[in-house]
Order: C-alpha cells, then structure tokens, then sequence
C-alpha cells in the first residue's frame, strides 16, 4: 500500500489514511468509523478527498498563513539598509529601535508594520533590537563624576550613628498615649498596662 511507505506526521493524519487503507479492504464507512472512534460523515469526507486529490489528499495541510508585506528580495535588503547607521537616515544618534526600523521600511518600501512585528523581522535578520540612552541635555559629566568620587564616600562615611536617635525612631512618649491605650476605669484611672 502507497500510505504505509510514508509516516504519518500526526496522529489524526495516521487515522486518516487507516481509513483510507481500510476502504481498500473493503471495509464499509461505517464499520471504519466505528473501529476508529469517528463518525461516519468524517470518514466520508476522508473518502471524498481522497477519490478527488489521492492518497495525498489526506496528509497534513499546514495552513500558509498572510502572505508577508515584504518579499524576499526586500527583506534580503533590510540588513544591509541598516547597516549604513541609523544617522544616515535622519535620526539622532546611531541606534536602531523597532519604531526606526519601522519607518525605514515604510519610507524605502512602502510598507507599514506594527513596531511589535518588526522585532520578528530583525530577530529573523540576527539583529537585535537596541534602546537608546536618554539623557538630560543639562547633564553635567564632571559634576556626576566629582559627587561619586567625592561626594559619596563622604556621605556614606557619615552613616554611621554618632548622636542619640534620629527622627524616624520611636521613644515611649511617642508611641504611648492615654487616649490611645486602653479605656479608663472607674474614677478617671488607667489601668496598670497603661503608659505610666
């Protein structure tokens, strides 16, 4: 038999060509659907595709999915676009994001992508997607690099505690008050778990 030559792929592909072999014996659909667990409106849908398409008919189909925006010439092209800097193209700095990739596409293809999708793009590429570094056009490089140098050891010497407590910590007197603690007794007085 052609169908054995060849594994199935799957279980359900396996099935269906039992089905198509015990039809070959002579089997009817019924009695196939009931040895295999089916219906009987499966196994003659099998036996339709098999009679119009073959044997082969009854193989896994792997569904094509959309057919991607960019041919393979054009994503063949990406790489090399990219490698000429993303300065070449107008942006600040010469790091490539998703949102850059982007626009490059649309404005050298005419094609727009979702800024998720191109990462699968580049991914595809062996490109990894890359974030840039914002920093305050103020920043001062060698004030940052005089408080770490200097600054900081200096504060961090000064950690230690030298005096009685700080403000954060608690005393008795802040943590008790006759308000608070428990109901008063008979005659005004606290009782003797009370704050003193």
């Amino acid at each position: 038999m052609a169908t054995a030559q060849q594994t199935p792929h799957d279980w359900r592909e396996g099935r269906r060509l039992r089905a198509w072999d015990l039809k070959q014996q002579g089997w009817s659909q019924q009695a196939i659907a009931d040895a295999l667990g089916v219906t009987a409106g499966a196994v003659s849908q099998w036996m339709r595709r098999a009679r119009e398409g073959g044997v082969e008919a009854l193989r896994r189909r792997v569904a094509p999915g959309p057919t991607p925006k960019l041919t393979t010439e054009q994503r063949a092209q990406l790489p090399p676009l990219l490698a000429h800097g993303a300065e070449a193209f107008g942006f600040r700095g010469d790091v490539w994001t998703a949102k850059r990739v982007t626009a490059v596409i649309r404005r050298e293809f005419g094609v727009q992508y979702h800024v998720n999708h191109v990462g699968n793009l580049l991914r595809a590429a062996r490109w990894s997607v890359q974030k840039p570094i914002q920093r305050a056009s103020q920043r001062n490089e060698a004030a940052i690099e005089a408080w770490r140098t200097e600054r900081w050891p200096a504060l961090k010497k000064g950690l230690t505690r030298k005096d009685g407590p700080s403000s954060g910590s608690t005393n008795r007197a802040s943590t008790c008050s006759p308000a608070l603690s428990a109901p008063t007794l008979p005659g005004g007085r606290l009782p003797s778990s009370a704050c003193p």
